[in-house]
């Protein structure tokens, strides 16, 4: 069997790339090996064994050649960044997932199965329960309320404290350029999918944490940025109150994702959810970080906050744990891997402090400017 990986030489692609060869399979992958996640070309990591194609997703010579002679797709390339960058998310995340399934139906190729990548970011705000209106789907915080401290979401009709709870994959409520593109990744996977016989899975995956995660992406999640401070013994910096709950999940439980839909055909033509099935707040998340790194606990708590950051982001995982796959990995031993492959990729540059001046140019740091107030939501543990 021949496969196929969009975006094979980064963090998941590359990983996931493995795991099929390690199986016998014959792994070609295209990346464009852009900037600021690939420096140099093809990463050292990648064996010799995979065919590769420096190629861009959005270009329909590059994806023609990428699926010629292929049985099985896994389109893991994507964008993400803070920049406002608003039809790049749209072109290179789902005009992309178009033009595969263009390029197969018109050229009748016998692919026999699409397997492209989502986010967590499709849930927006995620679901949450109202004592008096039951579940609601909040919209995102406005820059007011964050200013003001007022980090958790009242619900909308009555300004009652909410509870969130975890959200399945029948919501979408995305609330950013990455997660509306992701959302139209899936449909137009799905749809396509079924309109031409093409057996098509969709992986909506939490925050994926481990070893080749990139260190120049801000995008990357809590575990980078904690990670970064900590290796040069500077406290994290903590977002809010830190009582945001997150769902982390390791990477070689999302390879494990990856191949378990490639053998189920009970998985066809449906979305899931892969998480970590446990939910951290983000000071508990820092403080597993800083013991990893032998630092005592002391984090940044200035009130800081990141405009266009969810409160709360948790997955229930029900569905994919149906086909019998289940999260082996607790966060303290992602941090473990990951800190362990930075210690060999060790950065030459302040990439924190960069990445937080970026963020601030762009308008995306911001500070409250009154006291905060008592969070509405209790703390999840």
């Amino acid at each position: 069997m021949r496969i196929l990986i969009t975006g094979g030489a980064g963090f998941i692609g590359s990983h996931t790339a493995e795991a099929l060869l390690a199986r016998g399979y014959e792994v070609r992958l295209l990346d464009s090996l852009e900037p600021p996640v690939h420096v140099g070309g093809w990463p050292d990591y990648l064996p010799a064994d995979f065919e590769r194609i420096r190629g861009d997703v959005r270009d329909p010579d590059a994806v023609a050649k990428a699926l010629d002679g292929v049985d099985v797709v896994y389109h893991l390339a994507a964008y993400q960044d803070y920049l406002p960058d608003f039809s790049r998310f749209i072109n290179v995340n789902a005009a992309s997932t178009a033009l595969i399934y263009e390029v197969i139906v018109s050229r009748r190729l016998p692919v026999r199965k699409v397997i492209v990548a989502s986010s967590q970011a499709v849930l927006g705000e995620g679901l949450y329960r109202c004592p008096n209106h039951a579940q609601v789907l909040p919209d995102s915080r406005p820059r007011e309320q964050l200013e003001a401290a007022r980090w958790d979401i009242p619900c909308p009709h009555c300004q009652s404290a909410m509870t969130p709870v975890p959200a399945t994959e029948l919501v979408g409520n995305p609330q950013n350029p990455y997660g509306i593109s992701k959302q139209c990744q899936e449909r137009i996977a799905i749809h396509l999918g079924r309109r031409y016989a093409i057996p098509t899975v969709a992986l909506r995956y939490s925050i994926v944490q481990g070893p080749r995660q990139s260190f120049r992406n801000a995008y990357s999640g809590a575990c980078r940025v904690f990670s970064l401070s900590c290796h040069q013994k500077q406290q994290p910096i903590v977002y809010e109150d830190g009582r945001q709950l997150r769902d982390f999940v390791n990477i070689h439980d999302v390879v494990a994702a990856n191949l378990m839909v490639l053998d189920h055909p009970q998985a066809d033509y449906q979305v899931f959810h892969v998480g970590g099935g446990v939910h951290y707040t983000v000071l508990d998340f820092a403080r597993i970080v800083a013991e990893a790194y032998g630092l005592e606990f002391a984090p940044v708590l200035d009130s800081r906050f990141r405009f266009g950051d969810t409160r709360h982001a948790i997955s229930d995982i029900s569905a994919i744990r149906s086909l019998g796959w289940e999260p082996k990995v607790p966060a303290a031993e992602s941090v473990r891997q990951y800190r362990e492959w930075l210690l060999s990729e060790v950065p030459a540059t302040d990439i924190v402090g960069e990445s937080q001046a970026r963020m601030k140019k762009l308008g995306v740091i911001g500070y409250a400017v009154t006291a905060p107030q008592t969070p509405l939501t209790p703390s999840h543990e």
